[in-house]
């Protein structure tokens, strides 16, 4: 399987929160879980941590992102991810990258490859 990225520009099939459904380690949901707390102030469950990636046909996703306005934007305009979409990089996106620099390198790259 290759890279899937996400349309915020994390690479959900290396994220802790993937690889812990992927291969059922309770024990690395609890460090995702403790990981999101210290970087965005999340309170998440490690038990909540189910998610196949936020682009996946699989209902199993974060309750966040069933909120997430990135999310929610990219799955209406029916666009891979946000490198794709004319709008790029909108203001909720460069938001977003003051707090996640490493997602816009990789829609950044993305969007010049394409």
């Amino acid at each position: 399987m290759g890279k899937m990225i996400s349309y915020c520009g994390a690479v959900c099939s290396e994220c802790s929160a993937y690889l812990a459904v992927k291969n059922n380690d309770n024990n690395l949901r609890k460090k995702q879980a403790e990981e999101w707390f210290k970087q965005f102030g999340a309170q998440i469950k490690p038990e909540d941590i189910n998610c196949y990636g936020c682009i996946s046909d699989n209902k199993m996703t974060l309750n966040y992102c069933k909120v997430c306005e990135i999310r929610n934007c990219g799955k209406a305009k029916n666009v891979k991810n946000c490198a794709w979409c004319a709008d790029y990089a909108c203001e909720k996106l460069n938001k977003f990258f003051t707090m996640a620099p490493a997602n816009k390198t990789t829609l950044d790259a993305i969007r010049k490859s394409r």
